[in-house]
């Protein structure tokens, strides 16, 4: 658990200080802090169930067939 907290707090900073340095403004850097780490998770979410689909995929096409499963 320490090492996502301290994963999250540095992927934070990075965020602010891209943003800050874009804009000068600390108001964006802050919002890019919260609202960019949250949608990188939503998109890994789905980025995981989109592999998870075509790793079962690749196993059934790769596994031998049967006359049961034919």
């Amino acid at each position: 658990m320490a090492k996502t907290l301290s994963f999250t707090a540095v992927h934070m900073t990075i965020a602010f200080a891209v943003g800050y340095a874009m804009t000068g403004s600390a108001w964006v850097g802050g919002a890019l802090a919260l609202v960019e780490p949250l949608c990188n998770a939503v998109a890994y979410h789905f980025h995981e169930r989109l592999w998870k689909r075509i790793e079962s995929r690749r196993r059934a096409a790769s596994s031998p067939r049967t006359l049961l499963n034919a």
